[in-house]
């Protein structure tokens, strides 16, 4: 069937209508993307277009398959092992059933292979660094004598050589080959590389509900294990049950356990009959739905009535020690023998003894705090009583204390402890009750328990009915109980097991006032169903070491007590079927302790009753009860004693004085008198007898009518709990009265209306009071369970099935029929086999309200009936659906407001209710057009318009209920999909849209009504036959449509569209979710910035899923999947300008120029974004929008990976067609998205993926996305509700936040992640870069062979090299670079001219990118590098027998690479420069050219400079040596003057550094004449310098930079010398670096030399303010010169005059 996933409602509309003018993939029609199109008649043109016979792969994308629907019958079971949830098929195939999880990712991630990336190898150190090369120094190697390193290079071993790369082979074939190589072992599913966006829980996903079953709290397992007292003289019996001390309430039923040793049990064989196995139990189940700090376990110990007191009884247990057994054996031997006679005598009889209680938190918090490798606990309890006060066993005040504060108890996880309990607290007669337990006196014992949580499925255990539950093997084995729970506060659970139990608890007797002899007092309690003494029911249940069941159960007995209180709880199983003549009797007998002549052992002494009716309804409660002195007179049993019957004697003149409570835990009765009167009245139509009896009222049928009609209303006012726990068996009945009309009086009466208001109100009040039980969607779990597995349109009756009804499998839950469990049949008086328990309720229920026969002829008459309507024999006389949907469009006023607020509820009934009857009707088969009458789709299409009215009308006002009526409105049409008239539902949801566009024109904000579109078109495509209902296979010919001009040529010539408005038409709900992406991604939308993500996800989880899709695996199928997304390409593409710029984290440079907006801002420039601070201050946001549009990094990845999606699936014929009729633009711009796509899918690296392991908490920029998602409203009331619902089921705290609910999800994620999951990260993310850049790989092949034929080939293709420059360029695998080289290689041999004339920016990129990777750490890579940089050299050389242009590039790229690249290994590039020496050698085609002899001499200059290089890198901190080499370098780039001059520069640099102006001045001067050389050869400007001879008086050995290296002989040709300082300005700037460095070295004369130079040009120019400043710096210089000379002067005489010798002078001069 299917699930969902999203969050609101429907899609949005801007005020004005958009077209994409740039592309004629969306040239538009004048009909805008908002306006509602008519969507196809899918059922006609199905019918018009039959499928082909021969359909192959396409066949499921023509039609639903004919197993879509099915009914599942699974019988039901007791407390299945597994659920009852039969298997299913396409359920999961829609996004609502397909959510990516991590187990599903991991399952689809298998088998992928390990990508090797350079940045994960670690290569070995350089080898360069041997140690002949470090024993040699500067002086011995000038540069051009390299020997040793030559001769290491001619000796190095090359990489493995292409086969076949020098072969002359045509292009097609190349390319061909390239093609099968590439697509080769590639991995089919993409998504299953890519995580799923984070996101909230999917709002198309529906939870199926829980199965019904029995309530059980936390369990917990305790086991008796032995009792021991100092002495042991005669039989303990011993009982456990869990108080609530905070309540004052007990939570369980007691258990009876018998530890006693067969010696003491054969003491009282004369009493006992053969015990049944079920009463030998040593260990119970305890339930406990409210554990809190206040549960203790009481246990309470009886013996055999003797006599004396219990004081007198207790002493000997406290006074004799085991240890002195020898020195009292006299004593203990009369002891003995005394009980033996009590035994024979009393032995039926019980007195109570002691106490103790155990506080149950303690020991599970001390067992859980254990070490971890204990087994067991041994938890001794000893020392005195006031030592241990604070123990687990209580103290005289320890049962009265509460603890402060309510600290989560969990009973399912502490570890099991073995308790010893070595005190008990003898009872005192008058403190025998439960409220005296609290105040005490100890008795030595020991007494071992095991306590445990409970195991989940135990074995041999029995009901508290005494059921054997499943596995239970053998019924001779001892067996475990489980207890009854009476839970502290009430749990809100409907029946599902039959149960029908009775508790009767004596509490107190006051015979102070009896004349007579009646001082040990027992009571007999016996259930009669008649008076006589014979009518008493074996309906009681036995204790320990009894039978079963019994007729008859006493109370203790306290000594000598007139007024004595009780402690029992006897438990009885009522029967299915009670009479007025049903009653407990209260015989009271004074039991005679002594042994006298002639007096009997009891004498009765009282007597009374409670009738279990009372009006028909069961008797229950606290009762005072008079007691008579005299048995009771005929007919007593249908009136109460507390009727003065005459002629009675009465103890105390007929006052109470007997205290008796009695508690029933039934599913037959609702203990509610408002319930009560509904099924009877109800019961009593079903059986048309007439006149009913209900309490005092007797209603004749003609008053009928009314009664019902009041009984119905009056439901409201029951009591919640009943409500719940027979919530199934009152929605049953209300909608039987809707289907099956009653007859009244000869009338049909319609209660349709009453009904559904009864119903709409019952399902609100739980809404509101039972909010924790409902899901992310706000369905009541209960409510939802009950349609999935109990609602059984169109025969109501019993069934032992529960019908589940699915699409083949599982639907969500709303086409869910019944899923069963089975029901215990444990009615006693019920015989013969009975239909189901449910039968029994249904029918006793009603009976026992009128007339007190039980007839189960009703109950099999409606399971036939039921059962024939199954089969269609019988149909109902009002079909369910149609009713409901009849009801709801006529109601007004509150009942109206009431459906709306829980809708979902009724779209789920009505949907199951139409699929019961098309499937029993046989009409499935049918056509769908025929299916429902028109009344029926009328009343459909009007409720839909209606609710969708609402929606547009009160989204402002009442978001949360908005909310939820919009998803229940969408997935409510969802579910039509399946069953209906597809193209009817395709114009519900038309009515949807044009409502909702009607009203986005006339709101300013229109990003909430939007957000509510967007998740209701979410949750109608997430159908599991999505894909099929677009019509996939038609060959478009558009249908008839009120707008012109729908399809544009292209589409109908090539039999797909990727226009959006011809999308909506052909392929309707695909047109919708494109339509949706391009209006909110619109830069110019207003206020649907904050919707980018949504919109988004939405389209990511449609790819996804049918990525994941087995259906669609066939690439056939799938390219025709992708087919319906193309149009998603051109919106895309006009979103370039938004999308997040992943270039800017790769280089400086960003992303290519025809991208970058003017406005552009990184998301990543300030703290928080002006939209943010904008909302925050309250001012509208849509005002900026247009501002700050720029897409999250999330969101521009994810569509992204869309667009990677449909191109690796889209047929290659189909794209080239569509790329051939795009524009020059617009194959730029998608040669951009491409670009963007390589850096946003680069492999991040290991070290990467370990680094984020040791974050604590997302990236703050995620972080930031959320608190913009909260601060800008996106977070609406759903998302609330959705943290809400994730709390506990039975936690209904009415909050609005829960503190542990709003935290962001940062800290559920695993964020230690072991070794091996770092491993499959970067395995994933490996194939993930390598797989995308396969993709874009493909796409630039279809684009060459696109444009490779039209005259604007040469722009394309420099973008096309572009991109493949900047995958090169990233952190790439090298199964992606080979194929990326081979691509590369076929596009240079294709198009040579492209690189070596037109685009030279890029040879020169290209020469880098290969020479980096010539220098990789893997073999492969480098093998293709080097083959491609050959073939590079070769191509330029055929050119013009001449590669001067490769040689300059790979010389400069070399001198870049070195002094950037962290990695660089000299040793794999020196095999590198071998393997192209090997190729060179190799090449026979051109041997006997020059060829060869350049290649050698370019590779042997390349490996001296790589080799100077490296060694100035060893030289860092020896500047001296550092310049020489730097020297060196820039004299080995003569022939290269890019390179020389930056290496002048260079030196200038360091030269300036040290404060070495001079040098830095002559490095400056020589780069001035470096420029003027080519200058002069470039431009005839006279006034410029003539070349490196006007320099001369400057520098004497500036010749040296004159242009004599034999490749430069036409610089502007070759384009060298294009770098800015080979310009004017350029020149002009060196020469004013060298006087200004020269003026600072204090060398005056050589700054009016350089000046000499820079006057003509600025004279030329007609500069004057250059002109100014010159000459005043000229006029500083000379003035420091005149100065100069006049020191010198004076310091000459001074020289004569004092005979200082003229060295001296000279060295002071130098000084100043």
């Amino acid at each position: 069937m299917y699930i969902f996933s999203l969050r609101r409602f429907f899609l949005s509309i801007v005020k004005k209508s958009l077209f994409f003018s740039t592309l004629p993939l969306l040239v538009f029609s004048q009909v805008p993307l908002t306006e509602a199109v008519e969507p196809v008649d899918l059922e006609e043109y199905l019918s018009a277009h039959p499928m082909p016979v021969e359909s192959g792969p396409l066949r499921d994308l023509f039609e639903f398959p004919s197993d879509d629907i099915e009914v599942v019958y699974t019988p039901r079971e007791c407390r299945t092992l597994v659920s009852a949830v039969p298997e299913e098929r396409y359920h999961k195939l829609g996004t609502g059933f397909n959510p990516n999880t991590l187990d599903k990712q991991k399952e689809r991630q298998k088998g992928l292979p390990k990508q090797v990336f350079e940045s994960d190898e670690a290569p070995d150190g350089n080898s360069y660094q041997d140690e002949q090369r470090r024993s040699m120094s500067i002086d011995d190697t000038p540069r051009g004598s390299w020997a040793c390193s030559i001769f290491d290079l001619k000796n190095s071993l090359p990489d493995a050589l292409l086969p076949n790369l020098l072969d002359r082979t045509p292009n097609e074939e190349i390319d061909h080959h390239n093609e099968d190589q590439r697509k080769s072992n590639r991995h089919k599913e993409l998504f299953a590389l890519h995580p799923a966006p984070d996101e909230e829980e999917p709002i198309e996903r529906l939870s199926v509900p829980e199965v019904p079953k029995e309530h059980f709290g936390q369990r917990l397992l305790v086991k008796c294990l032995s009792l021991k007292f100092e002495i042991e003289i005669e039989p303990i019996f011993a009982s456990l049950a869990l108080y609530d001390v905070k309540e004052k309430k007990k939570i369980s039923e007691n258990f009876y356990f018998d530890l006693n040793s067969e010696q003491m049990k054969g003491m009282l064989r004369p009493h006992v009959p053969p015990a049944a196995i079920s009463t030998l139990a040593r260990s119970a189940i305890f339930s406990i739905t409210y554990p809190s700090q206040d549960v203790f376990l009481v246990i309470k110990l009886e013996k055999v009535l003797q006599q004396g007191d219990i004081g007198e009884c207790a002493e000997p247990y406290m006074i004799f020690k085991e240890s002195d057994a020898a020195k009292n054996k006299e004593k203990l031997e009369k002891l003995k023998c005394q009980a033996e006679q009590f035994c024979q005598r009393l032995g039926k009889y019980r007195m109570p003894f002691a106490w103790t209680a155990i506080h149950l938190m303690n020991i599970v918090s001390s067992a859980g705090s254990l070490e971890r490798d204990s087994t067991e606990v041994e938890v001794e309890r000893k020392g005195s009583w006031s030592e241990r006060r604070n123990s687990s066993i209580v103290g005289r005040r320890s049962l009265e204390r509460t603890t402060s504060g309510d600290e989560a108890c969990n009973l399912t996880s502490f570890r099991p402890a073995t308790l010893t309990v070595t005190n008990f607290f003898k009872q005192e007669g008058d403190r025998l009750s439960d409220e005296d337990l609290y105040k005490l006196r100890p008795i030595t014992a020991q007494l071992k328990i095991d306590i445990s949580p409970a195991p989940e499925n135990p074995h041999y255990c029995l009901t508290p009915e005494l059921l054997q539950v499943k596995l239970y093997p053998d019924s001779r084995v001892r067996p475990t109980r489980e207890i009854l729970e009476f839970p502290a506060r009430d749990v809100y659970v409907p029946n599902t097991t039959y149960r029908n139990l009775l508790y009767v608890y004596p509490q107190s007797l006051n015979f102070a006032n009896r004349q007579g002899s009646a001082r040990n007092i027992t009571v007999k309690v016996q259930f009669m169903y008649g008076e006589d003494p014979s009518n008493a029911m074996p309906v009681i249940f036995g204790k320990s070491s009894c039978p079963e069941f019994s007729k008859e159960a006493y109370t203790a007995v306290v000594y000598h007590n007139r007024s004595p209180d009780f402690h029992e709880e006897i438990k009885i199983k009522l029967p299915a079927t009670l009479t007025d003549h049903h009653h407990l009797l209260f015989t009271f007998y004074h039991v005679s302790c002594q042994q006298k002549q002639n007096t009997p052992l009891e004498t009765p002494v009282g007597y009374t009753w409670i009738p279990m009716l009372q009006n028909g309804r069961l008797k229950t409660g606290q009762f005072c009860l008079p007691v008579s002195l005299e048995k009771p007179p005929q007919a007593y049993s249908v009136l109460s004693p507390e009727v003065p019957l005459p002629g009675m004697k009465w103890v105390d003149n007929h006052k109470g004085v007997f205290n008796v409570e009695v508690v029933a835990v039934s599913s037959l009765h609702t203990q509610d008198p408002y319930l009560d009167k509904f099924f009877a009245l109800v019961h009593a139509l079903d059986e048309h007898m007439f006149p009913v009896r209900i309490g005092d009222m007797r209603i004749m049928e003609n008053n009928l009518e009314n009664e019902l009609k009041s009984s119905i209303s009056a439901l409201n006012s029951s009591q919640l709990e009943p409500v719940v726990r027979f919530l199934h068996l009152l929605l049953d009945k209300l909608i039987l009265l809707v289907v099956r009309p009653p007859v009244i009086a000869g009338q049909i009466v319609n209660l349709g209306q009453a009904s559904f208001e009864a119903m709409a109100s019952i399902i609100n009040r739980l809404h509101k009071n039972l909010d924790g039980n409902q899901d992310q969607h706000g369905r009541n779990s209960l409510l939802a369970s009950y349609i999935y597995y109990v609602f059984r349109p169109g025969g109501l009756g019993g069934s032992v099935h529960y019908a589940t009804m699915a699409r083949s499998a599982v639907r969500p839950a709303s086409l869910n029929l019944n899923r069963s469990r089975s029901l215990s049949n444990s009615n006693p008086d019920i015989s013969g086999t009975p239909t189901s328990p449910d039968d029994e309720v249904r029918s006793i229920i009603g009976s026992k309200a009128t007339d007190r026969s039980c007839n189960r002829m009703s109950s099999h008459t409606e399971t036939s009936s039921f059962l024939q309507t199954l089969t269609g024999r019988l149909p109902t006389k009002k079909l369910f659906h149609e009713e409901l949907a009849l009801q709801w469009v006529v109601c007004s006023g509150s009942v109206r407001e009431a459906a709306l607020q829980q809708a979902w509820f009724f779209f789920e009934l009505m949907v199951k209710s139409m699929v019961h009857h098309l499937y029993f009707a046989d009409k499935l088969e049918g056509s769908r057009k025929h299916r429902f009458p028109e009344r029926f789709m009328d009343d459909v299409n009007a409720l839909v318009s209606t609710i969708a009215g609402d929606i547009v009308s009160r989204f402002q006002k009442d978001t949360e209920m908005v909310e939820r009526l919009n998803t229940s409105l969408a997935f409510f049409l969802n579910d039509l999909l399946s069953i209906m008239d597809r193209g009817f539902v395709f114009s519900l949801i038309k009515t949807c849209y044009k409502q909702v566009s009607a009203k986005l024109y006339n709101i300013p904000n229109p990003s909430n009504l939007v957000s509510l579109r967007l998740d209701f078109l979410r949750i109608v495509c997430s159908h599991e036959h999505y894909v099929t209902l677009n019509l996939p296979c038609s060959l478009l010919t558009p249908p008839a449509s009120p707008s012109p001009s729908v399809s544009s040529a292209t589409s109908q010539s090539s039999g797909f569209s990727t226009n959006v408005q011809d999308q909506k038409i052909q392929h309707y709900l695909a047109g919708l979710v494109l339509t949706e992406l391009a209006v909110i991604l619109d830069p110019d939308a207003e206020g649907l910035f904050g919707l980018h993500k949504k919109v988004i996800n939405m389209v990511h989880n449609l790819l996804s899923s049918h990525d994941s899709d087995p259906r669609y695996a066939d690439p056939q199928v799938k390219a025709r999947v992708a087919m319906l997304y193309l149009p998603l390409i051109g919106v895309i593409m006009e979103t370039v300008p938004q999308l997040y710029d992943f270039t800017e984290s790769h280089n400086q440079r960003g992303r290519p120029s025809c991208v970058a907006v003017d406005d552009y801002e990184s998301e990543g420039g300030s703290m928080i974004s002006q939209t943010v601070a904008m909302a925050i201050a309250g001012t509208s946001v849509h005002q900026l929008a247009r501002q700050h549009s720029t897409f999250s990094t999330e969101s521009s990845r994810s569509l992204l990976i869309c667009l990677l999606w449909v191109l690796k699936n889209a047929d290659e014929s189909v794209l080239q067609k569509w790329f051939t009729d795009l524009s020059v633009l617009q194959l730029n711009r998608l040669l951009d998205l491409l670009y963007l796509c390589v850096s946003c899918f680069e492999y991040k690296g290991k070290k990467v993926f370990e680094r984020m392991n040791s974050l604590t908490f997302k990236k703050s920029k995620d972080m930031r996305a959320k608190l913009e998602e909260a601060i800008l409203g996106s977070i609406g009331a759903r998302q609330e509700m959705v943290r809400r619902s994730r709390g506990q089921l039975g936690n209904q705290e009415n909050l609005r936040w829960r503190k542990d609910m709003t935290h962001w999800r940062q800290n559920t994620e695993k964020l230690d992640k072991s070794r091996a999951e770092i491993e499959h990260e970067a395995l994933i993310d490996g194939n993930l870069a390598t797989e995308a850049n396969l993709i874009i790989l493909d796409t630039l092949e279809i684009v060459v062979q696109t444009v490779s034929v039209t005259e604007s080939k040469e722009s394309i293709l420099g973008g096309v090299l572009k991109v493949l420059l900047h995958s090169m360029a990233c952190n790439q695998s090298a199964l992606y670079l080979q194929h990326c080289f081979a691509t590369q290689r076929a596009l240079v041999s294709k198009f040579p001219e492209l690189l070596f004339e037109e685009e030279t920016e890029q040879c020169a990129d290209l020469c880098l990118r290969l020479l980096r990777h010539c220098s990789s750490s893997i073999s492969t890579i480098r093998s293709h590098a080097s083959a491609s940089l050959y073939l590079l050299m070769r191509q330029n050389f055929e050119i013009g027998n001449n590669f001067a242009r490769v040689k300059m590039q790979v010389t400069m790229s070399l001198s870049s690479l070195v002094g950037t690249s962290q990695n660089f290994n000299e040793e794999f590039l020196r095999r590198s420069l071998k393997t192209i020496l090997t190729y060179a050698e190799e090449d026979l085609e051109l041997r006997e050219t020059t060829f060869p002899d350049q290649v050698q001499d370019l590779v042997f200059n390349l490996h001296m400079i790589l080799s100077d290089t490296v060694k100035m890198k060893e030289h860092q901190e020896d500047p001296e040596m550092l310049i020489d080499l730097m020297y060196r370098i820039a004299k080995g780039y003569q022939n290269s003057p890019d390179l020389r001059l930056t290496w002048l520069q260079n030196m200038a640099g360091k030269h300036s550094e040290r404060s070495n102006h001079a040098e830095s001045a002559q490095c400056l001067v020589h780069s001035a004449a470096l420029v003027a050389e080519y200058l002069s050869m470039l431009e005839d400007r006279k006034y410029l310098p003539v070349g490196c001879v006007t320099f001369q008086n400057i520098s004497s050995n500036v010749l040296e930079e004159s242009a004599v290296s034999d490749d430069v002989v036409s610089p502007d040709e070759e384009g060298i010398c294009s770098g800015k300082y080979f310009t004017e300005a350029g020149l002009v700037g060196l020469l004013e670096q060298a006087a200004a460095s020269f003026s600072m070295a204090g060398m005056y004369e050589a700054v009016n030399e350089v000046y000499k130079v820079l006057i003509p040009i600025h004279e030329a120019n007609r500069d004057a303010k250059k002109l100014s400043t010159i000459h005043g710096k000229l006029q500083e210089a000379f003035r420091s010169l005149v100065g100069f000379f006049s020191l010198c002067t004076f310091k000459l005489r001074s020289m004569r005059e004092h005979h200082i010798p003229s060295f001296v002078v000279t060295s002071e001069i130098s000084k100043s």
